[in-house]
C-alpha cells in the first residue's frame, strides 16, 4: 500500500503520482524479448527469479482476485520429468529455470475475503468496496455445478442490459477459464519481460502434456496450465529466425 494516511484522510482525493519511466529503456526490453529454443548452462541467481516472479504479481488483473499461481520447478529430479512432459524440447531441457504458470478458476473465492479483511485491516474500506468482495463477487462469478445458473444469469443480465450497459459475464464455467487465464497471461508477459530486463531469456511453451505436468505438480481440478516458461541465458543458435511480424495494418483499428 502507498501513503495509506492519505487515503484514510480522504479517498475521493487520494492520487499517487507516476513513476518517471524511461521509455527508451522499455522499447529495448519489448524488442528484444524473444523466444529461445536453447539456453547455455549459466544458472540464473535465485534471487533474480524471486524478483521477476515479484514483478509477475504486480501485473493488472480482474477485480484484484489475483486468479493465479507460478510454480517454480526447483527440483532437480522434477525439472528433468517436466522437460520431459515439454516434449523433450531443448527450451524446456537446457533452461534454467522452469515455471509452470496456472489460471485458477476456484481461487477468487478465498482471495476475495482475504481482500476485504486487508482492506479493514489497513483502515482503507469503502462501504462499496467491502459491498462488492462480500457479496457482489459471489453473484458475479458462481456460475454452479455444471454451469447450471449460466440460463438464469443469461436472463437477468439481459433483462438489466436493456436499460443501461452491463457485464454480460462470466456465465460458465468456460467463460470462468478465459477470465483466469487472461489475468494468468499478463502475468506472464511481466515475469518474461523482468527475466529479459536482468539480462536473462524465456521462452514461453505451449508445447508439452497436459496431464502428465497436471499430475507432476498435483494441480486440483479448477486448475488450468497457461503456458511453462524457461528462463536462462541464450545460448548462440538459440533463437531460430528473425522474428516475423505481419502489417499493423491488419491488426490496428482506429475508431
Amino acid at each position: 500500500m502507498h501513503d495509506l494516511e492519505s487515503y484514510r484522510a480522504d479517498p475521493k482525493k487520494y492520487h499517487e503520482e507516476a513513476a518517471i519511466c524511461d521509455a527508451g529503456a522499455f522499447q529495448k526490453i519489448a524488442k528484444s524479448r524473444r523466444s529461445i529454443r536453447r539456453f547455455t548452462s549459466e544458472p540464473i541467481p535465485p534471487e533474480v527469479t524471486r524478483a521477476c516472479i515479484d514483478l509477475a504479481l504486480e501485473a493488472p488483473n480482474s477485480s484484484n482476485l489475483q486468479s493465479w499461481e507460478f510454480h517454480w520447478i526447483r527440483t532437480p529430479a522434477l525439472k528433468e520429468e517436466l522437460a520431459h512432459a515439454c516434449l523433450d524440447q531443448a527450451a524446456a531441457r537446457t533452461a534454467a529455470e522452469l515455471i509452470v504458470c496456472v489460471a485458477r478458476r476456484g481461487t477468487w473465492r478465498r482471495n476475495a475475503p482475504m481482500i476485504a479483511a486487508q482492506l479493514e485491516r489497513e483502515g482503507l474500506p469503502t462501504a462499496t468496496t467491502l459491498a462488492y468482495y462480500r457479496r457482489l463477487v459471489y453473484i458475479l462469478y458462481t456460475v454452479g455445478l455444471g454451469s447450471f445458473l449460466a440460463p438464469l444469469k443469461w436472463l437477468v443480465l439481459t433483462i438489466v442490459g436493456i436499460f443501461r450497459p452491463m457485464p454480460r459475464g462470466p456465465l460458465t464455467k468456460s467463460d470462468l477459464r478465459v477470465w483466469t487465464v487472461k489475468s494468468c497471461a499478463l502475468a506472464c508477459e511481466n515475469l518474461m519481460l523482468a527475466y529479459r530486463a536482468h539480462g536473462y531469456d524465456t521462452c514461453p511453451m505451449e508445447g508439452y502434456d497436459d496431464r502428465r505436468v497436471r499430475r507432476l505438480i498435483k494441480l486440483p481440478r479448477d486448475a488450468e496450465i497457461v503456458m511453462v516458461i524457461g528462463a536462462g541465458r541464450r545460448s548462440k543458435g538459440g533463437v531460430y529466425g528473425p522474428k516475423l511480424r505481419l502489417d499493423a495494418s491488419l491488426f490496428v483499428f482506429e475508431h
